[in-house]
């Protein structure tokens, strides 16, 4: 059982450096939508794997993440674009799915955040995660799992045979 649970810890931590790993090289993160503006699409208490690209790689139809200045980023579908001669910055026109109407301004940036995968509901499983007595309590518990795996024990070996003696 000590081999299976250290298996499984390993497993599981080598899984969490790939998936740190991939999101530092791929630009790839995590964001959770409060409001319900991208309904029925994304609805409120989503969960969205964004990855950061360059606003040339943005297309109208696209949901994407910018952030502003001062305030919490926001995440809309894009209306329209409109790029630098260079490419390398664009003004965008937004709105959300359950709004009736545009965005108030338009948005000038370099990237965005492109939503790549969204799940209904992850959201709150996600903050209740990153509770700070939650993360306490997993890693003590880490931590007393791979103490009791790798605790040196005593072997139990078979008692020495007399010599002469066969066994029945």
């Amino acid at each position: 059982m000590r081999e299976v649970l250290l298996n499984v810890a390993a497993g599981g931590g080598a899984l969490c450096i790939l998936l740190t790993l991939a999101a530092v090289v791929f630009h790839f993160s995590l964001i959770m939508f409060k409001t319900g503006s991208m309904s029925p699409t994304i609805p409120a208490g989503s969960l969205a794997l964004v990855r950061e690209v360059p606003v040339a790689e943005v297309r109208v139809g696209d949901v994407v993440t910018v952030e502003r200045q001062g305030k919490l980023p926001v995440t809309h579908r894009v209306t329209s674009l409109s790029l630098t001669s260079d490419g390398r910055s664009g003004v965008l026109t937004m709105k959300g799915d359950a709004n009736p109407v545009e965005d108030p301004a338009p948005y000038t940036v370099s990237t965005v955040r492109t939503v790549l995968w969204s799940a209904p509901g992850l959201a709150q499983w996600v903050a209740k995660a990153s509770n700070p007595f939650v993360l306490g309590g997993v890693t003590l518990a880490v931590a007393a799992l791979v103490t009791w795996v790798l605790w040196p024990r005593e072997e139990h070996s078979e008692p020495p045979r007399e010599e002469g003696t066969v066994d029945a």
